[in-house]
């Protein structure tokens, strides 16, 4: 029987995710997953390829109205969230080219844990983003041991599944990559549905608890076995087509599949 195995958020885009033990499932997927983005002076998306140190970037929402940040070496800031306020021009993936500014402490916390200007953005206003269909990453157990297989007989060391950033990891299926074919599946109290194969960057290059780039596995690899035309492929992306609460150990049921 396959089941869910775990649950992680990610509060900011390209930062620390925070795993939990249930979730309210909603159609833009996790509750307050990628929430905020960490956006450069021009605008444009801050990411891990570029700034690997994002990486050991944690921050927890407290009653929706409080953001603690914290990073190793540089403390902790809690911040009153910004929901309101004049929209500054961003370009980050689903947004409506604008986010809300989260001020001048935030932007100086972040820039001096990254090492680069940065500014701390919350997304203006995610109810009204409708027809997610790449809302939760979806990867399982079988696929990260059937890749960690193909590096050991390189003779290189395994990958855990932290570099992959999943929402969603299901353990149970017994062949890699079974996620690929799902079209429709039932998880716990919600029903999710395919979206898209999950390209990978190098964001899978970068050890998530040191915030270091450590390369080349697992996309040496992956391109062996896993390439596609815009890239190499690795779990899914999926839409919410029914929402609902799924927690760690609820069964995961697929009632229709691709092909």
């Amino acid at each position: 029987m396959a089941t869910v195995h775990a649950l992680t958020s990610y509060p900011i885009k390209g930062c620390a995710g925070v795993v939990v033990e249930r979730a309210e499932l909603t159609a833009t997927g996790l509750p307050h997953d990628r929430l905020f983005a960490v956006v450069k002076p021009d605008g444009s998306t801050a990411w891990q390829g570029e700034l690997p140190r994002l990486a050991v970037v944690s921050g927890r929402l407290h009653a929706d109205t409080k953001l603690e940040l914290s990073a190793p070496g540089a403390g902790e800031l809690v911040l009153n969230v910004a929901v309101d306020g004049e929209p500054r021009p961003v370009d980050v993936e689903k947004w409506p080219g604008a986010g809300i500014d989260q001020g001048d402490e935030a932007a100086e916390w972040l820039s001096g844990v990254v090492g680069k200007p940065v500014r701390l953005v919350r997304e203006p206003d995610r109810a009204s983003r409708h027809e997610d269909t790449t809302a939760l990453l979806v990867l399982s157990l079988s696929s990260l041991e059937g890749l960690n297989a193909r590096i050991a007989a390189r003779g290189a060391n395994p990958v855990p599944m932290e570099r992959f950033r999943p929402n969603i990891v299901i353990s149970g299926w017994d062949g890699p990559h079974t996620e690929d074919r799902v079209d429709r599946m039932t998880v716990g109290g919600a029903e999710i549905g395919f979206g898209e194969l999950a390209i990978r960057c190098a964001v899978t290059l970068v050890d998530q608890a040191t915030g270091v780039r450590v390369g080349p596995e697992p996309l040496r690899t992956l391109a062996d076995y896993r390439r596609e035309p815009d890239g190499v492929s690795f779990g899914l992306k999926a839409a919410v087509l029914t929402p609902g609460e799924i927690a760690v150990g609820d069964e995961v049921t697929v009632t229709g599949w691709r092909g």
